[in-house]
C-alpha cells in the first residue's frame, strides 16, 4: 500500500474531473454558479430566519451543494445548522479541539485519509471500544463536529457527501444507558439533517442483540431518505463489499488499509502548512487552537 496521508483536500482544483461531471448533474452550473450564489446570499437577507456568521461565496457555496444546488433547500439546511448551533453551544463554542485526543487514543471514532470508490470519506464508530466513565457523550458530539466541520471545507465531499460506518461488536448496556432520545436526535441531526454535508449511507456492522433496542431509540429521527441508505450487515462483510470496495476498507472490514486514529487529523490541523487558513476557518466557529 502507498504512504497513506492525512491531507485535506481544500481547493476547487483538487476536484477530479469525474466529480466535477457530478457535481454538474447535481446542479451546479460553472457558467451561473456565482449568480446562483449571489441569489442565495439575497434570499437569506429577504428571509430574515437565520443570519450566517459569513456570507462569502466560498462559505455558502457548500450549503448549495448539500443541497444539489436548490436555494429553497440550501436554506431549510443553512437554518437548522445554524439552530443547532444555537441550541448546542456547548458542543462548538471555547471547545479546543486538540484535547480531544482521548477519543483517538480510545480509538472511538475516525475518518477515512482516504476515500472510497465514489470519493466519500468515512466515518467509522466503534461504539463498543467506548467507555463512559472515561469519554463522555458530549466529547463524542464534539469530535463528531471536528470532523463533519472539516470535511465541510473540501469541496470533494461536499460533493459527494460522507459515509459512515457503525461498527456494534461489543455494544452493551452500559452504552445503552447513555442512547437517550435526546443524543439519537443530536447525532442524526449531524450525520442527516443539520450540516453542510451529506451522509450517503449509513452501515451498521458486528450489531448484537441489543441492535434492536438501540434502533428503536433512532428510527424516530430518521427520514424516508436516510432509512433506505441505511444498510445492516451484521458480520457479513462481503454484504459491506458491495457498497464499499475491499481497497477502501480498514482491514478489520476486509479491507486492505491499517486502523488510522482521529488524533492524527489533530496533528494534521496543528502541523500542516495548510492548518493555518483551516484553523481561521474553525476559529470563525468558536473553537480554540493553542
Amino acid at each position: 500500500m502507498p504512504a497513506i496521508e492525512h491531507k485535506l483536500n481544500i481547493t476547487e482544483e483538487e476536484i477530479p474531473d469525474n466529480i466535477r461531471l457530478i457535481s454538474e448533474k447535481q446542479g451546479e452550473c460553472p457558467k451561473t454558479k456565482k449568480e446562483t450564489i449571489a441569489e442565495f446570499r439575497n434570499y437569506i437577507l429577504d428571509q430574515k430566519q437565520c443570519q450566517p456568521h459569513r456570507n462569502d461565496d466560498k462559505y455558502l457555496e457548500k450549503f448549495l451543494r448539500a443541497r444539489y444546488w436548490k436555494i429553497d433547500n440550501s436554506y431549510k439546511l443553512l437554518c437548522s445548522y445554524y439552530k443547532f448551533r444555537e441550541e448546542n453551544k456547548k458542543f462548538y463554542e471555547k471547545v479546543r479541539p486538540f484535547d480531544l485526543r482521548h477519543l483517538g487514543d480510545e480509538d472511538i471514532l475516525t475518518v477515512t485519509p482516504y476515500r472510497d470508490q465514489h470519493g466519500h470519506r468515512i466515518l467509522i464508530y466503534r461504539f463498543g471500544l467506548w467507555r463512559p466513565n472515561r469519554v463522555t457523550v458530549d466529547d463524542i458530539f464534539r469530535a463528531t463536529i471536528v470532523l463533519q466541520e472539516l470535511g465541510s471545507l473540501e469541496p470533494i465531499s461536499q460533493i459527494m457527501g460522507g459515509v459512515g460506518i457503525f461498527d456494534l461488536k461489543d455494544l452493551g448496556l452500559e452504552h445503552l444507558l447513555h442512547l437517550s432520545p435526546s443524543v439519537a436526535q443530536k447525532m442524526i441531526a449531524l450525520l442527516v439533517t443539520s450540516m453542510p454535508i451529506r451522509t450517503s449511507a449509513l452501515h451498521i456492522v458486528n450489531q448484537n442483540w441489543l441492535f434492536n433496542a438501540a434502533f428503536k431509540i433512532f428510527k424516530p429521527f430518521l427520514n424516508a431518505g436516510m432509512r433506505e441508505r441505511l444498510f445492516v450487515h451484521g458480520s457479513d462483510m462481503s454484504s459491506l463489499h458491495k457498497h464499499i470496495n475491499p481497497e477502501n476498507l480498514p482491514k478489520r472490514y476486509g479491507g486492505m488499509h491499517e486502523d488510522y486514529s482521529y488524533t492524527l487529523w489533530l496533528d494534521m490541523l496543528q502541523h500542516d502548512c495548510a492548518g493555518n487558513s483551516v484553523q481561521k476557518d474553525m476559529e470563525q466557529l468558536g473553537f480554540i487552537f493553542e
